[in-house]
C-alpha cells in the first residue's frame, strides 16, 4: 500500500494579512499529480484541514474540489480533525461520504474503527482536548499523553481483534523531540502538552500533524509539516509530504517537495545597505521580513523598501548599539499564543512591567476558560459522540 502523509493544510489561512488561497490551491494541484504519477492508494491528512472552525465558502469549495480530484485520481482520502477544525462541522455526513472513498474521522466513537486500504488498517485519531476527552476515554491522566495512551489502547485492541498485519495511526499532537515554529497554535494550556513517541508503539507508521516542520521524532513516527509556510520562522523549511510504501517488511519513506509560490527571505541591515547590496537580488521576488539596524529609524522606511522588495510584509527595528528593554506590543501578534499576547499587552500599558506570578496565573485561567468554551461551542475538540452511543 502506498500512501501520502500530509497534514496542517490550514485552508483559509492568511500570511501577514495576505491570503494563501492561491498557494494552497497550487499545492493541492501538485498533490493530485503525485497521486496519479506514483499510483498512491491513500492520502492522509493528519488534522488542521481548515484554519478555523467556520471556514469561508471559497475555502470549503477548495477542499471539496481537491477531495473529488484526489479520489478520481485513484486514492482514498482520510481526514482527521485538528485543534483548528470544528470536529462537528468537518465530520458532517462522514458515514455517508465513506461510500465514495472520503473517510473523515472526528468523533471519539470512531477511535478503534480503522479505514482499510489494501489490507492496511489506518486508524485516524481526532485532536483530543484533555479536559474534555479524558473522562469519556477512561484516561488515567488529564494530559495530552494520557488521552492519546487511552486512544492507542483502543487502536491496539482493534488491531488484535482484526488480525491486520500492517497498521498506521494518524494523530494531531506535540510529540517530544519535535521542533516548533511560530505559526502553530499553543495547545499546552489545559494539560501537559508533550507526548512521548513511545505512545505510538505497535504500529508500522505514525503520521503526525500539528508541528509545521517536517521531521522524524522516533522510528516510524514522523511529522509531514505544513505544505505552505505560514510564518517567517519557517523560512528555512522545505515543504512537502511523505510518500510511504508499506509493501515490504519496513516502511519505505520518501520526501516529495511541494511547489513554492513565493519564497521567504529574512533581511537585516541598514536601509541604505539593503537598498544597494546586490547580494539581496534573490529576495526581490520573495515575501520579506526586514530588520533595520539604523541607529535612528529612517523616515518612510517601508515605502522605500518596497521599491526594491515589493513583497515586504514585516518591518522590524533593532538599532545598532541600542538597548532594547521590551518588544513592540504590536509586533507579530498573530504569531503568539493568546496568553503571551495578554502578558505583552499588560507590559505594554504598564511601561514594560509584565504580570507577576499571581497575575499570570489569573490570565492563564481566563485564557484557558475562554479557549475551552470556544472549543466546546465550535466542536473543535474531537469530543463529539454520536446519538448511536446514547450520548446527549
Amino acid at each position: 500500500m502506498r500512501m501520502i502523509h500530509t497534514s496542517d493544510w490550514h485552508l483559509g489561512r492568511a500570511f501577514h494579512q495576505v491570503g494563501l488561497h492561491r498557494a494552497q490551491s497550487a499545492y493541492l494541484d501538485h498533490l493530485v499529480d503525485v497521486v496519479r504519477s506514483e499510483s498512491v492508494d491513500a492520502v492522509l491528512v493528519s488534522g488542521d484541514v481548515y484554519d478555523r472552525a467556520l471556514p469561508a465558502p471559497d475555502t470549503v469549495a477548495l477542499l471539496s474540489d481537491a477531495v473529488e480530484r484526489l479520489i478520481d485520481a485513484g486514492a482514498a482520502v482520510v481526514l482527521s480533525s485538528g485543534n483548528h477544525d470544528s470536529a462537528i462541522r468537518l465530520g458532517f455526513a462522514s458515514r455517508l461520504l465513506e461510500r465514495s472513498g472520503l473517510h473523515i474521522r472526528t468523533s471519539l466513537d470512531d477511535i478503534g474503527r480503522p479505514v482499510l486500504v489494501k489490507g492496511v488498517a489506518v486508524h485516524p485519531l481526532p485532536y483530543l482536548e484533555p479536559s474534555l476527552t479524558a473522562g469519556p476515554l477512561g484516561a488515567t491522566e488529564r494530559t495530552h499523553a494520557g488521552v492519546l495512551r487511552a486512544a492507542m489502547d483502543r487502536v491496539r485492541a482493534s488491531l488484535a481483534d482484526g488480525g491486520h498485519e500492517r497498521s498506521v495511526v494518524m494523530a494531531h499532537a506535540f510529540v517530544t523531540g519535535g521542533a516548533t515554529s511560530e505559526s502553530e497554535r499553543d495547545i499546552s494550556v489545559g494539560g501537559v502538552a508533550a507526548v512521548p513517541p513511545e505512545v505510538f508503539d505497535g504500529v508500522d507508521y505514525a503520521a503526525l500533524g500539528h508541528l509545521h516542520g517536517r521531521q522524524e521524532v522516533g522510528e516510524g513516527v514522523r511529522y509531514s509539516g505544513s505544505p505552505v509556510a505560514m510564518s517567517f520562522s519557517e523560512a528555512r523549511h522545505t515543504k512537502g509530504s511523505w510518500l510511504v510504501d508499506l509493501s515490504g517488511d519496513d516502511a519505505d519513506v520518501e520526501f516529495v517537495a511541494a511547489p513554492v509560490e513565493r519564497p521567504l527571505a529574512l533581511l537585516s541591515g541598514t536601509l541604505d545597505e539593503l537598498l544597494s547590496d546586490r547580494r539581496h537580488d534573490a529576495a526581490e521576488d520573495a515575501w520579506c521580513q526586514v530588520t533595520l539596524t539604523d541607529p535612528v529609524r529612517p523616515l518612510g522606511a517601508m515605502e522605500r523598501l518596497r521599491v526594491r522588495f515589493p513583497h515586504t510584509l514585516d518591518l522590524r527595528f533593532a538599532p545598532t548599539g541600542a538597548v532594547t528593554t521590551m518588544s513592540a506590543y504590536a509586533a507579530s501578534l498573530t504569531e503568539r499564543s493568546d496568553l503571551a499576547v495578554c502578558c505583552d499587552f499588560l507590559a505594554h500599558v504598564r511601561g514594560g512591567h509584565g504580570p507577576d506570578d499571581e497575575e499570570q496565573a489569573l490570565l492563564e485561567e481566563a485564557v484557558e476558560g475562554a479557549r475551552l468554551r470556544r472549543s466546546a461551542a465550535d466542536g473543535e475538540t474531537g469530543a463529539t459522540t454520536s446519538r448511536r452511543s446514547g450520548a446527549a
